[in-house]
């Protein structure tokens, strides 16, 4: 083989792997990607004063990020007592106090920071009123296909920064 057909022969290879690494970088997937969809929350890293975790042993939610910028989040414990009255404006004290720690439920539209792998919340409302109208930033702890992990650094009960874990829902 002359000096000529290897250097035509390396200039094709060179061409072709050019082509290959740009394929696999148009489908990389944006955060924003990532994580549009819907997930069902799985648990939390966060405790109440007295140890228990955050949400109970079966918690219950739902995070909906749409590919239009609309979001929509609801954490529910799973042992929250059924009204006795059958009718939520009727409940007594302990129930309604149940319900209100038991839950939080907010909705607005998000912007995603692809640099520093975080997202931006501007509650437009919530069932923990204090946070109707703010904005709140959280970063992506990790993303797959099927799972996304949250850190939030400001949980509604306050203290220590949490990590929230969700599952793709199917």
């Amino acid at each position: 083989m002359n000096r000529r057909n290897i250097l035509n022969l390396s200039a094709i290879a060179m061409l072709g792997l050019a082509l290959m690494s740009g394929s696999a970088d148009a489908k990389q997937k944006t955060l924003k990607q990532q994580i549009v969809g819907s997930w069902i929350f799985v648990g939390s890293t966060g405790k109440r004063p007295d140890g228990s975790p955050n949400w109970g042993p079966n918690p219950k939610g739902i995070l909906i990020l749409g590919a239009n910028g609309q979001y929509a989040n609801m954490l529910l414990r799973s042992d929250i007592p059924k009204y006795a009255a059958n009718n939520r404006l009727n409940g007594t004290a302990d129930e309604n106090k149940a319900t209100v720690q038991g839950g939080i439920a907010s909705y607005g539209t998000y912007t995603v920071n692809e640099s520093d792998r975080s997202y931006t919340i501007q509650i437009e409302a919530s069932s923990y009123p204090n946070w109707s109208g703010s904005k709140q930033t959280r970063t992506v702890a990790s993303v797959t296909a099927d799972e996304l992990k949250i850190n939030n650094p400001a949980p509604s009960i306050g203290g220590a920064a949490t990590v929230l874990t969700y599952k793709r829902a199917k």
